[in-house]
């Protein structure tokens, strides 16, 4: 089964459709598929549903979408950085589920995992826990929360084999391998793309029994937020 294509746009082929639910990996700017973003961003396919920790910054990552209203609503956690994701929450424009982050992970992995729902602690007794079911465990109240399935993940990775094999890079890891296993289909892109046989078995931080098509792409290393202090003198 190939799996490797020679474009974002070529991976995306015939994957894409107004009002999809997409799973988009990443924290941040760190370990975003920026290829892929650009590439549904030119497709421009509208009324999207995106399941993502957050939504990059006003002018990259899924901030792009954003700009171009192609996304109806955000399943995330975070929105702090992105001035119009905020612009548009607040007028209305945009529809916004907020998750706690570990609970979001968790939606991602279970739909992976074929767990149509669990029960957390987190967010009872919050706006978090309204018209969701609540179940006493050993004396504790917990609130169900729904495993997700998306019609598509998008992820990147540091480096893969041409079978889908994958390991990320440090923190790049974060939402990445959940949110590749949530998606009935996964397109990822890769830093490099080697051989089978060239990763370490033992390495590998998701198989490529989730991974269905694969594009090597060129990165742009962007630093979300820069700080600095003042150079000392003698």
């Amino acid at each position: 089964m190939k799996k490797v294509y020679g474009s974002a746009a070529e991976a995306l082929d015939g994957l894409l459709h107004d009002g999809m639910l997409i799973a988009a990996g990443g924290f941040g700017l760190c370990g975003i598929p920026e290829n892929l973003i650009a590439a549904i961003r030119d497709a421009g396919v509208k009324n999207l549903t995106v399941a993502s920790n957050n939504a990059g910054v006003d002018d990259f990552g899924l901030g792009l979408l954003l700009q171009t209203r192609q996304i109806k609503k955000m399943i995330s956690s975070y929105v702090g950085e992105n001035a119009e994701f905020m612009r548009q929450f607040l007028s209305g424009e945009l529809e916004l589920e907020f998750n706690p982050q570990g609970t979001l992970a968790e939606r991602l992995r279970a739909g992976g995992c074929g767990i149509p729902g669990f029960f957390t602690r987190t967010g009872v007794g919050t706006v978090i826990a309204e018209g969701k079911e609540h179940k006493e465990f050993d004396g504790e109240t917990y609130i169900m929360e729904r495993g997700i399935v998306a019609d598509l993940s998008i992820v990147k990775a540091w480096r893969a084999d041409t079978t889908g094999n994958a390991i990320f890079r440090k923190t790049a890891r974060n939402f990445n391998p959940p949110a590749a296993m949530c998606g009935r289909v996964c397109v990822m892109e890769v830093e490099e793309i080697v051989e089978p046989g060239t990763l370490d078995p033992d390495q590998i931080h998701l198989p490529g029994i989730y991974v269905h098509r694969l594009v090597q792409g060129e990165h742009e290393k962007r630093i979300e937020q820069r700080t600095t202090r003042a150079k000392e003198t003698a």
